[in-house]
């Protein structure tokens, strides 16, 4: 099972767990020369596009598989693990005995895991999503119902949009738009001049998986 990793300082991994968050967008990397048929051909991100199952690509009018190397991460269907710090689960358990309860033991508090989600194993965690929808496009080419569903709280009706914080208070300056909060969050979890640039990226839909629990 793979894992996916969501920013903590702007409570986005609060946010998929609320069911408040059901999309992301992830920088789409892709090689663009690629032997086909005998000759090289240039792929072009605008080209790429998923169907029955396969991930394709048009070049002068004739369609062709991508190759497997250039695939998004994770594909309709897929239920990857919501990754968090061995301690945050812990903690998760303490305050809510109806949660799912896995295989964990006092080993885990030695391990990077323990606060450092990059190192923790999928199948230690107890959240999970599917992933319902997948697309390649312009990072600029969202939507304002998009932007919603990436984290983005609307506030006074429409008026104002925030961004929330770890602190436990919403981002000081509202917006008046969600591309606006949505490009100021984009920008403060990928790096400054994230928007401006404009990148190809991957959007992924997804849903809470809620798993039973077990004794």
């Amino acid at each position: 099972m793979k894992k996916i990793m969501f920013n903590d300082k702007y409570c986005l991994t609060q946010a998929v767990l609320d069911g408040t968050k059901t999309m992301t967008r992830r920088k789409f990397t892709l090689t663009l020369d690629k032997k086909v048929d005998g000759k090289l051909i240039r792929v072009y991100p605008s080209k790429v596009f998923f169907d029955n199952g396969k991930w394709l690509f048009e070049y002068e009018g004739k369609i062709y598989n991508l190759p497997k190397e250039n695939y998004p991460r994770y594909g309709v269907g897929e239920v990857v693990a919501i990754a968090q710090s061995y301690e945050s689960i812990m903690d998760e358990s303490v305050r809510n005995s109806a949660l799912p309860c896995w295989n964990f033991d006092d080993d885990h508090c030695d391990e990077a895991g323990w606060n450092n989600k990059m190192f923790v194993r999928a199948d230690l965690m107890k959240h999970r999503i599917r992933i319902i929808g997948v697309k390649v496009e312009r990072l600029q080419d969202i939507s304002d119902e998009d932007c919603l569903c990436e984290g983005i709280e609307e506030h006074f009706n429409g008026i104002q949009y925030v961004l929330k914080t770890n602190a436990g208070y919403c981002y000081q300056h509202p917006f008046d738009t969600p591309r606006e909060a949505f490009a100021s969050l984009i920008d403060k979890v990928s790096g400054k001049g994230t928007w401006e640039s404009n990148p190809w990226v991957v959007a992924y839909s997804f849903e809470l998986v809620y798993l039973k629990r077990v004794l």
